[in-house]
């Protein structure tokens, strides 16, 4: 049994490391596509301290791409442990925040900020970083109370979804409501911000987005003993002493800083929020979420990465929206494990 145990441990550690490995060339590589290619030689010397054999190149690297590559690192990971989260505490495979409309309500939040914050003069700016942080996670948290105030009542996960998605539909109404009473130029800004941007981001907007989406992640790490718990159900996990509401505060925190966070700052991201946590568990076959969370987190990270390579369009001047690319190319991989697993369900209680 040691010995099976140890082979196991093993196994995980090599897990790791390898997708450790695999996620730092990605990041590297990443530096160096887009409208201008930059040789790897050149990405080492600059993240080393050094300088890029042009001017320019050194530039575009720390000024934009750097930025950029830790964004797509940080969005992955947030979007795919949130997702985790949901899944767990919800025990549905379904479930992720678009399908319970968290997601939907930070979106609220910004279109209150963007078209009714600057029509009305809430604030002297609404893209201020702090004010769409904070009315995108309000936005999602008050979706998620309600949502989680329903799943009190309602023990059925499938209606608790098609609640959730009526939840999605009003705030998607009132977003109608608000573009239809604004201005050309605001409905243009929420329009460019809904096909989601990984780039733009300054380094002012960084050091706020980088703790937010930490913050939620560690929460996460935290709380991992108490999701394994809640996979063999709550009144099981009331059993072993778990303090069930004190949990479904802390996701539902965890959840708003990550879903209203990366909203607020990237758009609404499709796909990696539902599909990663299933990735992770066909993938490495485990349900045990002291592993599962550091899988997740490397696995959308990566995937993340690839999707923005693909989204820059290498050699071309033209940027894809990555809303479009996460599902366009991640839809059919999901697709594939559901058909070769037979039963997604399966997968989620392995």
């Amino acid at each position: 049994m040691q010995d099976y145990q140890a082979g196991q441990a093993q196994r995980w550690r090599k897990t790791m490391a390898l997708l450790s490995v695999s996620l730092v060339i990605l990041f590297v590589v990443s530096l160096g596509i887009g409208s201008v290619s930059i040789p790897i030689g050149d990405i080492i010397n600059v993240l080393t301290g050094g300088a890029a054999s042009k001017n320019t190149w050194t530039n575009i690297i720390i000024n934009f791409r750097l930025p950029k590559s830790i964004t797509a690192l940080l969005v992955g990971a947030g979007l795919s442990v949130s997702g985790l989260q949901m899944q767990t505490f919800f025990r549905n495979p379904l479930a992720g925040p678009f399908v319970l409309g968290i997601s939907s309500g930070a979106s609220l939040g910004v279109a209150l900020a963007i078209m009714a914050g600057v029509s009305l003069g809430i604030v002297s700016s609404a893209l201020s970083s702090w004010y769409l942080v904070i009315a995108a996670t309000l936005g999602a948290s008050l979706v998620l109370l309600l949502v989680v105030a329903v799943s009190i009542r309602i023990k059925d996960s499938m209606s608790l979804l098609i609640i959730g998605l009526m939840f999605g539909s009003v705030t998607g109404a009132v977003v109608s409501v608000l573009q239809y009473f604004s201005s050309a130029q605001n409905i243009q800004a929420y329009l460019v911000w809904t096909f989601g941007s990984l780039g733009g981001m300054n380094p002012q907007e960084l050091m706020i987005f980088i703790p937010v989406v930490l913050a939620g992640i560690l929460i996460a790490f935290v709380l991992a003993k108490s999701l394994n718990a809640l996979l063999l159900g709550e009144n099981y996990a009331q059993s072993m002493g778990l303090n069930i509401n004190s949990v479904r505060l802390w996701v539902i925190l965890s959840t708003s800083l990550l879903a209203g966070g990366i909203t607020a700052f990237t758009g609404p991201i499709a796909f990696i929020g539902i599909a990663v946590p299933h990735l992770s568990r066909m993938l490495f076959n485990t349900s045990d979420h002291r592993l599962l969370i550091p899988l997740t987190c490397l696995v959308g990270a990566i995937l993340m990465l690839v999707c923005d390579m693909i989204a820059q369009v290498p050699g071309s001047e033209h940027l894809l929206p990555i809303n479009a690319i996460t599902s366009m190319f991640g839809a059919p991989v999901v697709i594939w494990l559901i058909l070769r697993k037979k039963n997604l369900r399966s997968s989620f209680g392995a």
